[in-house]
């Protein structure tokens, strides 16, 4: 039996696959549009999950998702940069949350922190001595950001559940990329890699409510 979730969640793809349509065909008032609304419409899915499976991680998802929302407005903004890498942190911190309140296996979490912090070596090192250069004000912001999002994975990996994992590894390449082509280098097609990852990563973090 289709549910209001199901077809929310279909709807969040539909919207998705149209906003990547309109990034790769550089349609910018398109995705002034889409880019929001994909999280609004997958707002309403993770609203709609059973609360009785979900429990109290559904409320902490929501926030993370609007957070996320918030964040997304602001990158679409000039010079506000800052302001949505703090909302995305927020964010983060309520996934965490979410993700602990779904249940976590310490082991799993221990195995997840030590993947983490090779990436955060090899990923993260160079972003930050980038965003260092570029700004020295923002070394810090970048580096709590990229702490944050790490623990989220970490978290992720923690609960045993593949969705969640695979959610939460999408969310991290998308921001990796972000952060590679704004504080290292840029590569073709790189925005388009960014918002099919971000947009997989978040639909799968709200289907590990199901």
């Amino acid at each position: 039996m289709t549910t209001t979730f199901d077809v929310l969640i279909g709807l969040t793809l539909v919207v998705a696959v149209a906003d990547w349509i309109a990034v790769g065909t550089d349609r910018r008032r398109a995705e002034y549009v889409l880019k929001p609304l994909t999280m609004v419409v997958l707002i309403g899915a993770a609203l709609a999950a059973d609360p009785v499976s979900s429990g109290a991680a559904r409320g902490w998802m929501v926030a993370g998702l609007l957070c996320s929302l918030a964040g997304d407005v602001f990158l679409m903004l000039e010079d506000r940069f800052v302001e949505g890498l703090a909302s995305f942190l927020v964010g983060h911190v309520a996934y965490v949350v979410g993700l602990w309140n779904l249940g976590v296996d310490l082991p799993r979490f221990a195995v997840g922190v030590v993947v983490v912090a090779v990436l955060m070596a090899v990923i993260g090192a160079p972003i930050v001595s980038g965003a260092r250069r570029q700004d020295p004000r923002l070394a810090v912001p970048v580096a709590a950001y990229i702490t944050v999002i790490s623990l989220m994975v970490a978290s992720a990996v923690g609960t045993g559940i593949w969705i969640a994992v695979l959610g939460a590894a999408l969310f991290y390449v998308s921001d990796g990329v972000i952060g590679l082509t704004r504080f290292v280098r840029d590569f073709p097609q790189s925005r388009l890699v960014v918002m099919t990852t971000y947009h997989l990563g978040q639909i799968g973090l709200v289907l590990a409510l199901v």
